[in-house]
């Protein structure tokens, strides 16, 4: 499993979804994150259709910078983002505890 390295210096579980199937399934069928996170790679928006919770979205550029950061409700499309590359996902509330703003600077660790 992966860690997502926080500006400072803490890491979260991470889970990284980088097929095409692992990125359309995202996090359909979880109840919840369970304090970790998911990484959709080559992602530049998202929708919560289908799912049963509300979640954390953060859109990232390609050097893993914070562009953007939402919370969305259940069975609702995202705008897109063009400058994003990746998007990062958690349980509601998530990445207001962790600090996270539009500029934190994140970066993946295997």
């Amino acid at each position: 499993m992966a860690a997502l390295v926080l500006d400072d210096g803490r890491r979260i579980a991470l889970d990284v979804a980088e097929t095409h199937a692992a990125r359309r399934r995202g996090l359909l069928g979880r109840a919840s994150l369970e304090g970790g996170a998911l990484l959709i790679r080559k992602c530049r928006s998202v929708h919560t259709i289908g799912m049963r919770f509300p979640i954390d979205v953060a859109h990232l550029d390609a050097s893993m910078r914070v562009l953007r950061v939402r919370t969305m409700p259940p069975q609702r499309l995202g705008a897109l983002v063009l400058r994003a590359r990746h998007v990062l996902e958690a349980d509601a509330g998530a990445l207001d505890r962790w600090n996270l703003t539009v500029g934190s600077q994140l970066q993946v660790e295997s």
